[in-house]
């Protein structure tokens, strides 16, 4: 006599009840812990050894996650179906929750950075309640050798260092960086470090931190940054909003789908 409810599965599992241990399995993935083994799915989700090693070892043969030296990643298979579900368009409407939260968390002007050619622009933003305020918009064209966001743009996105360099750098106000050794030495500090803080650098009496937000394929997105009038901001207060901004470019990642790039 057949069993009508085990015939769509070959291993006799109802296959809602797999959807949902593989779902369970993905899960486990975030950018805070972008990597699994099998004993770390085994205790996030409960699931019976021979169960988590058999559905693992089907994800992989599917592409849905990647063999790593240590475990298990999110796969490429799975990081090309999110690219493909998010648009240009679709980026800025993802990140716009999230830089709202950071503005009200912050106090100050949130923004979001991409880059055109060797300039910066600024295509989404959520401005402060402050009556002063560091002058933004969206659409705004800017130098990338001056100011947070562009020495993230510089530090994560291949080539593009180079291309500044071949040109003049203008100084914008009296701390813009004008020699090319300094600026290099000013974008190998920020990689290092995973963010840019600069005073004064695009525009006197104003200051600003940044961080990179990255895609589905772990290629630069764009740069997330907070900004405001120096005398709300010097140093020390830049400093304190590090972790704030940290996250919300975690967040600002996992809003489009992306990923953390290996080697960071």
């Amino acid at each position: 006599m057949i069993n009508r409810m085990a015939q769509p599965g070959s291993s006799g599992h109802h296959p809602l009840l797999v959807l949902g241990k593989i779902a369970d399995i993905l899960s486990t993935f975030s950018l805070a812990q972008p990597e699994q083994t099998l004993a770390t799915i085994r205790a996030a989700t409960g699931l019976p050894p021979s169960t988590v090693q058999r559905l693992v070892g089907n994800l992989v043969a599917h592409g849905f996650l990647d063999r790593t030296a240590r475990g298990y990643r999110i796969g490429a298979r799975m990081r090309q179906w999110a690219a493909t579900a998010i648009r240009s368009d679709d980026v800025v409407e993802a990140v716009k929750p999230v830089l709202t939260r950071l503005r009200d968390e912050s106090g100050e002007t949130a923004c979001f950075f991409q880059t055109s050619g060797v300039h910066r622009v600024c295509v989404a933003m959520a401005e402060t309640h402050q009556v002063l305020r560091a002058a933004m918009n969206v659409g705004a064209v800017l130098p990338l050798h001056a100011g947070s966001p562009g020495r993230v743009l510089l530090a994560w996105e291949d080539g593009l260092l180079e291309e500044a360099l071949a040109r003049d750098l203008d100084a914008v106000t009296e701390r813009t960086i004008v020699d090319p050794d300094a600026l290099r030495d000013a974008v190998e500090s920020t990689r290092a470090n995973g963010f840019a803080i600069t005073t004064g650098e695009r525009e006197s009496g104003a200051s600003g931190l940044s961080a990179p937000v990255f895609n589905a394929q772990g290629d630069l997105a764009g740069a997330v940054s907070i900004m405001g009038p120096t005398l709300r901001m010097p140093r020390e207060r830049c400093e304190a909003l590090v972790d704030t901004l940290l996250k919300a470019a975690d967040e600002l990642t996992a809003a489009i789908g992306g990923r953390r790039p290996a080697q960071d």
